[in-house]
């Protein structure tokens, strides 16, 4: 009985030690590409600036103060009229009014939800009452919401020299 044991106990010690040679198992993964429409000046979406980087900027502007920038966000509004500005949302619950450089080029209506980046100057700006309403205007508001619009506003700003717009 005891020699079952010491070869059972031996048995046991081999088989616990030995070792499969198995090759380790290589998992693919994907790399997503992301595709962008360029328009204006070509640009990278290299070192873009998240939302609320471009937020904590802005916080430390005044009206007038200006900055090189490039920025990564979420459109929530453009010109119906024509595709002349566009504004991007902040993580903090403002928004950047986009312009684009020299009035040189204009952006899809249709892109209010895209992703995009936009490269230019940052800058904090106080918007007149006649521009504000102009700018309703060009939104598709009504005559009573237009009207509505009596005071001068300070606005985040940005004149964008190029900007990538996301899987189109």
């Amino acid at each position: 009985m005891k020699k079952i044991l010491i070869v059972f106990i031996i048995a046991l010690t081999v088989m616990a030690c030995k070792t499969e040679d198995k090759k380790p198992e290589v998992q693919e993964v994907e790399k997503e590409v992301v595709t962008y429409t360029s328009i204006g000046e070509e640009i990278t979406a290299d070192a873009a600036k998240s939302t609320a980087d471009m937020a904590e900027a802005y916080k430390s502007m005044s009206v007038g103060d200006t900055i090189n920038a490039k920025m990564i966000g979420k459109v929530d509004e453009v010109c119906q009229s024509k595709g002349c500005w566009m504004k991007v949302n902040l993580e903090d619950g403002n928004q950047i009014m986009v312009k684009f450089k020299d009035y040189g080029f204009f952006m899809p209506k249709d892109i209010a939800g895209s992703e995009v980046v936009i490269n230019g100057k940052a800058y904090v700006n106080e918007v007149p009452v006649d521009e504000l309403q102009h700018y309703a205007e060009d939104a598709g508001k009504s005559a009573e919401e237009i009207a509505a619009i009596t005071e001068p506003k300070t606005t985040f700003s940005f004149e964008a020299d190029g900007v990538l717009l996301k899987g189109i």
